[in-house]
């Protein structure tokens, strides 16, 4: 079975066109390195660009979506797969339940929400999947500096902080899931 990368993102594209040009590169890396792309199901935003360049790279694409979003986030109807749910928490599980690995690109509250849920996930040894954040021109140097300071005051341990594995470049992403062994061969 193939492996599968879940990404967070946002329904929207950002202030800067470097955020929509690093989730077209990341979408075509994964499709490219046989990789199924698992993600919020919207066709907006990064969220769009994400799959869009992974669906015209020849990648397979799995969306999940709340009923209750599917007109808000616009859902993508051309995906490989579009997974309907009742909640956000279902939303949550299915995309981890699919996925190998994590990664977050730029986004709002959501892709935050995902992330710290995710790594929260691990830390209570609920997997033990990489959550790679995509960190495009130091849009998560914020979140950094506060994941520093949580550990600085005894809130959160150097363990949990080291979970956030950090990517500068979609290069950097792919060569992180190719050391954790993912890749479009084997076993999911």
């Amino acid at each position: 079975m193939r492996k599968a990368v879940c990404v967070f993102c946002g329904s929207a594209f950002g202030s800067r066109p470097v955020y929509a040009r690093a989730a077209e590169e990341l979408g075509r890396a994964l499709a490219q390195a046989g990789i199924t792309l698992v993600y919020g199901g919207g066709r907006l935003g990064l969220m769009g660009v994400v799959a869009n360049a992974s669906l015209s790279a020849g990648g397979q694409v799995i969306g999940v979506i709340p009923r209750m979003l599917i007109e808000r986030e616009a859902a993508h109807m051309k995906l490989t797969e579009q997974r309907v749910v009742t909640t956000m928490h279902e939303r949550k599980t299915l995309m981890a339940d699919l996925s190998d690995a994590f990664v977050g690109l730029p986004g709002g509250m959501g892709t935050f929400d995902e992330l710290v849920e995710i790594v929260t996930w691990a830390q209570l040894g609920l997997h033990d999947k990489p959550v790679i954040v995509c960190n495009i021109d130091d849009y998560f140097a914020p979140m950094y500096g506060m994941l520093d300071h949580a550990v600085t005051e005894k809130f959160v341990t150097a363990e949990s902080r080291a979970r956030w594995k950090n990517a500068d470049s979609v290069t950097q992403v792919m060569g992180i899931l190719a050391k954790a062994g993912i890749s479009g061969e084997g076993i999911s």
